[in-house]
């Protein structure tokens, strides 16, 4: 049974960090693509930042000099570091993990960036 299980968020003010981590279980974890998401309500999926089997990483636009995305393959886990943070990035944070054949999803963590 896979399980991308995220934690981290919360509350924090604009210009604030919070670092994110999705424990994965379930999955040959070295071989997977893993990845971070967002979304707010009424809005499409938004690519946040990916990070490949060999460590190349891909940002959105919108968080690009901001966000950092990193993987420990020893602990299955996938970490999000988010610095200077906006409004704008307040929005629900999903775990992704993909390879050729299979795409699991997280159940997300909120995170809330206001004063």
């Amino acid at each position: 049974q896979v399980q991308l299980v995220e934690s981290g968020g919360g509350l924090v003010q604009p210009g604030g960090s919070l670092r994110l981590s999705c424990a994965a279980s379930g999955i040959i974890f070295r071989s997977y693509v893993m990845g971070w998401y967002r979304q707010v309500p009424g809005k499409r999926r938004e690519l946040v930042a990916t990070i490949t089997t060999g460590g190349s990483t891909i940002y959105g636009d919108s968080v690009k000099g901001r966000f950092t995305i990193s993987r420990d393959n020893a602990k299955n886990t996938v970490n999000l570091q988010m610095d200077s943070l906006t409004p704008e990035d307040t929005a629900a944070y999903i775990c992704n993990s993909r390879n050729v054949v299979n795409n699991y999803w997280g159940q997300g963590t909120l995170v809330t960036v206001s004063s």
